[in-house]
């Protein structure tokens, strides 16, 4: 892959008329951005990417003193006078780790940020998330080591804590997914959801026992592997010279010669990691760097309803 990335950020919608990953990443204060996101995401439900997804509630209960006002349904109360509360099918609090790839081959990007811009706002977005809907989030962030680790709370202060720890940077060369995930596996002992970000650009005979041991011990699983398009397409067109940058070697190389091998070969990689997930029952989500990150909190909030899982409602009150 080339060694540096190209264009500069500038915010602009997508054709879908939702922003443009390089408008988010453009501002830099990850908390910022991440409640960005989730606010669009919640107020654009209407639009068509959101098509056929749904909240569900069991019923409602009057209003007593003291209840969180946030669940209160306003149009209710509008028709009949009287204040309630939406209870909703699962109220059962969450438990969920993250674990954000940092490595070296994370920090390529074609499109003005990299994919590790993308994991760590992907990953500050569904904290903030999972944070609003009352669950414990926790961090893991890695390249061939543990580098940071939070764990799982739900308090004042603890998303900001884990947006510090997001930020930091890493000094690590190689990823590798087997040694954090085992000792992810060994520190994690309360049943939950883990959450991995990565690209998964590593010899993936190893992951299959790496995730079992995972999912042996009872955690639902949910993986992001994150494709910059440039490494989708290998559509450069000119000779050039392209750097491994985990192991630092330079190669010039025709992409021209070399492109239906390098796509065969991604392709079989991407391919046997799918055969993993679907052998272990693993949520696995193929998101390009590109897309819109509203989209992808979409994908994490439909393998949890897909579980039985139903997602709580933000409803905010509504001034005359």
């Amino acid at each position: 892959m080339p060694s540096k990335t190209s264009a500069s950020p500038a915010p602009f919608l997508l054709a879908d008329g939702l922003v443009d990953p390089r408008a988010l990443i453009a501002i830099r204060n990850l908390e910022l951005r991440a409640r960005v996101i989730v606010q669009g995401f919640w107020s654009g439900l209407h639009r068509s990417p959101y098509h056929g997804f749904s909240v569900e509630f069991t019923e409602y209960r009057q209003y007593t003193p003291g209840d969180d006002t946030r669940y209160l349904d306003w149009r209710l109360y509008a028709r009949s006078d009287r204040y309630y509360l939406k209870k909703f099918e699962d109220e059962t609090n969450l438990r969920c780790h993250l674990l954000v790839d940092l490595s070296r081959s994370m920090q390529y990007g074609s499109l003005g940020y990299t994919k590790a811009d993308y994991a760590r706002t992907l990953a500050a977005t569904l904290a903030s998330f999972l944070d609003e809907q009352g669950d414990a989030v926790g961090l893991f962030t890695f390249d061939e080591h543990i580098r940071e680790y939070l764990p799982a709370r739900h308090r004042q202060g603890h998303l900001r804590r884990l947006a510090h720890a997001l930020e930091a940077e890493t000094s690590g060369r190689e990823t590798n997914l087997d040694e954090p995930l085992r000792r992810a596996a060994e520190l994690v002992r309360k049943r939950g959801l883990i959450v991995l970000i990565s690209d998964f650009l590593a010899p993936v005979d190893l992951l299959e026992g790496s995730l079992h041991r995972l999912t042996a011990a009872g955690h639902e699983l949910v993986l992001f592997q994150l494709v910059d398009p440039k490494e989708d397409a290998f559509d450069f067109e000119r000779p050039m010279l392209f750097q491994d940058l985990e192991s630092r070697h330079d190669l010039y190389l025709d992409p021209r010669m070399v492109r239906s091998d390098y796509r065969r070969r991604f392709e079989q990689h991407n391919a046997a990691l799918d055969r993993i997930c679907r052998a272990l029952g693993v949520g696995c989500y193929r998101v390009r760097t590109d897309r819109a990150l509203e989209l992808a909190l979409l994908d994490f909030l439909r393998s949890r309803q897909r579980r039985g899982r139903r997602i709580k409602a933000q409803t905010r009150p509504v001034v005359a």
